[in-house]
């Protein structure tokens, strides 16, 4: 029988899943035609997607040779400049000795063979660009240089040559993960107790073992770019290629990466390519002269709320710039994937301030197309590079097919962040008494997502814990953590914080996505929030540091709340349920706050209820199978009551309830979730 040829795609794959998006189908063709038209602009310039994205190869300083000579390239876009020399330790600074030749395209270049500079221009070398311009000479870092350093007789920041005689030996592939992806999102710099910076090497070896033992089988490390302003989180980014010099040297970064997959963990990198620092003297603003080189000119080009410049990602060599930056950090570090940052603002002309209200909002109003396309060929490099890598998209819209294949017309990540999930917990904590709290609205809240997509759930992140807000645990505790957290002292606001604290994230765990994020020290319910070095703080660390001291010592709480957290992140080591797509309601009660679902094969039942307890409870239950207490919340290890004993067996009964042939009786304590499996 002959074979019916596959059409060729045409962007509107999108409606076999969504029906709703049929009216719209002319919207999702335009999409994939800007996306075919920008990818085939990109070939015509390089041959190939891949070509095109190994710039970093091409431009800034790289070994090569000239008619058969060997030596080092300096190659810098810059096309509105009047001039480039190249500057540095090698010629004493000269600013006139070394200038660069420039091509039809606006590319300055020159070349210092090893016959007369491999003893000048060595590794570590001090080296910048001298720009004249139309707003005069200047000293710059150049664009895509790998290596910046923090001089403090001059308060500035200087690029270097990095070039090490002997090249890092990596020991460790990357691991396998089979179950659901369970992320520690972490900064290297705030993770140790001490009130300082912490480095690469000091991760590797005192952070990476804590996050393995717990459970976790990634790691997402912020604030890796390099950023002028430490306070920043990492998120003004100055020097795209350059990993953060303040916690150490390139090879420093990648044995922290080499040991973490030694360990079993994905390392994944929060990448900034939403925005860029402001700075002239060590970023890219204005540097050839004019504000439209790298970023759009005019209110365009500024995003007030960030105080932050805006990539302009409709210019071919942009694309390149950003386009290069995905395929470098997993080509020279190895890591595993990125959490894209601001992809709401990139996607929409307004960044995402309005309400949206219908799919016109996403395809055909306010749509930034050139920034779409950019992310649809940032997944694609990243994906043919290396195909089992990872991104997620941090998007607060719902864009559509923002996580399915290019070829549906999607834009190709692999998941979304559920950012409606956090909000909604802060707004429930802060404005409704926990007796109010409905059951019907939590279970909608968790679960609203898009169909077909992967979302990465979390109760909280680093957004949550910044200085102005306050992270679970102290919203839940606040003052009360100071002094009763150790397990000889009473307290109603610790007992209720506690207990409710492990809900919270097991049933966020539970229901909001396939897979998992934690923000470091949150698992063990760290205190208080994060605030770095600043002068409206007077540079301290108190609040730029973890304190695993809190969660060592056996007789505080913290260690139960992180006793519960590695069982609970078990569940999916076990049952991979983050990756099993089915999930059932069972039974809910709205004056018992009670909540009843399946997820995978496991059965949760949570009582919300303040006070009320419920003995010989009926539920429902999917199998005609006995089922065994696996979890419970309540456990004295995790700090409460133990009032279920420890692997509890409920023997099914052929009695019909909540529309199940059969159903299990159980007691249910008051403020306690119990995960049910079955025999």
């Amino acid at each position: 029988m002959p074979q019916i040829p596959a059409t060729e795609p045409d962007g509107t794959g999108l409606i076999r899943l969504d029906p709703w998006l049929e009216p719209y189908a002319d919207a999702l063709r335009h999409r994939y035609k800007k996306y075919r038209e920008t990818l085939d602009r990109v070939i015509e310039v390089a041959g190939s997607l891949d070509a095109f994205a190994r710039g970093y190869e091409y431009y800034g300083l790289n070994r090569g040779t000239r008619d058969g000579e060997p030596g080092v390239w300096y190659r810098e876009w810059a096309p509105a400049a009047d001039a480039l020399f190249f500057i540095g330790d090698f010629n004493n600074w000269d600013r006139r000795r070394h200038p660069m030749e420039r091509d039809e395209y606006g590319v300055w270049s020159i070349f210092l063979p090893d016959r007369e500079y491999a003893d000048k221009l060595v590794h570590g070398s001090r080296v910048k660009v001298h720009v004249l311009s139309r707003i005069g000479p200047m000293d710059r870092i150049p664009a895509y240089i790998k290596r910046v350093i923090f001089e403090p007789e001059t308060t500035s920041y200087c690029s270097q040559y990095w070039n090490p005689p002997e090249p890092y030996l990596w020991d460790n592939p990357a691991p396998k993960i089979t179950e659901g992806l369970r992320i520690y999102e972490a900064h290297v710099g705030m993770a140790l107790e001490e009130p300082r910076i912490g480095t690469y090497r000091e991760f590797a070896d005192q952070i990476l073992p804590r996050i393995a033992a717990a459970g976790y089988n990634a790691v997402q490390l912020m604030a890796i770019q390099e950023h002028p302003y430490y306070a920043s989180f990492g998120y003004h980014v100055s020097s795209f290629f350059a990993a953060s010099s303040r916690f150490g040297t390139p090879e420093d970064l990648k044995y922290l990466i080499d040991e973490a997959h030694r360990r079993g963990l994905l390392v994944l990198l929060d990448l900034i390519h939403s925005h860029s620092v402001k700075n002239v003297l060590d970023g890219l603003n204005h540097f050839d002269g004019t504000e439209y080189q790298y970023f759009h000119a005019g209110d365009r080009g500024q995003h007030p709320a960030w105080d932050s410049l805006l990539f302009d990602y409709g210019k071919i060599e942009v694309l390149r710039f950003l386009l290069s930056n995905v395929r470098f950090w997993l080509d020279e570090y190895h890591f595993d994937g990125f959490r894209f940052d601001g992809v709401t603002s990139m996607m929409y002309l307004h960044h995402g301030n309005i309400a949206f209200n219908s799919y016109d909002d996403y395809l055909r109003w306010g749509v930034d197309e050139d920034a779409v396309s950019y992310l649809q060929l940032a997944n694609q490099v990243a994906h043919e590079y290396k195909p089992e890598c990872i991104t997620i998209a941090e998007d607060v819209s719902g864009m559509v097919g923002l996580a399915r294949p290019l070829d549906e017309g999607g834009l190709g990540f692999d998941y979304r962040l559920a950012m409606g999930i956090p909000d909604y917990w802060i707004k429930l904590l802060k404005h409704t008494k926990d007796e109010d709290w409905h059951m019907g609205q939590l279970f909608h809240t968790l679960t609203n997502r898009r169909a077909h997509e992967k979302h990465v759930s979390y109760a909280e992140s680093h957004d949550q814990a910044l200085v102005g807000d306050k992270t679970i645990a102290f919203w839940l505790m606040d003052a009360e953590m100071y002094w009763n957290m150790s397990k000889d002292r009473q307290s109603l606001i610790i007992d209720r914080g506690i207990a409710l604290h492990k809900m919270i994230r097991l049933v966020t765990f539970s229901l909001g996505g396939e897979a998992y994020l934690n923000f470091m020290g949150n698992e063990f319910g760290h205190p208080e929030w994060v605030d770095f070095p600043r002068e409206g703080n007077n540079n301290s660390f108190h609040y730029a540091r973890r304190q695993w001291s809190l969660v060592d010592d056996p007789n505080l709480r913290y260690k139960d709340l992180a006793t519960f957290d590695r069982e609970m992140l078990a569940l999916d080591e076990h049952f991979h349920i983050l990756t099993d797509p089915l999930l059932q309601p069972i039974h809910f009660h709205e004056d018992y706050k009670l909540m009843v679902y399946r997820r995978g094969p496991l059965v949760f039942v949570f009582n919300w209820h303040p006070t009320r307890s419920y003995a010989d409870y009926r539920i429902g239950v999917p199998d005609p199978r006995d089922y065994r207490l696996i979890l419970n919340t309540d456990d004295p290890w995790f700090g409460g009551h133990g009032l279920v004993a420890a692997g509890q067996q409920y023997p099914y009964q052929a009695k019909p309830e909540h529309d199940r042939p059969q159903s299990i009786q159980l007691y249910i304590p008051a403020r306690t979730a119990q995960v049910l499996s079955p025999l």
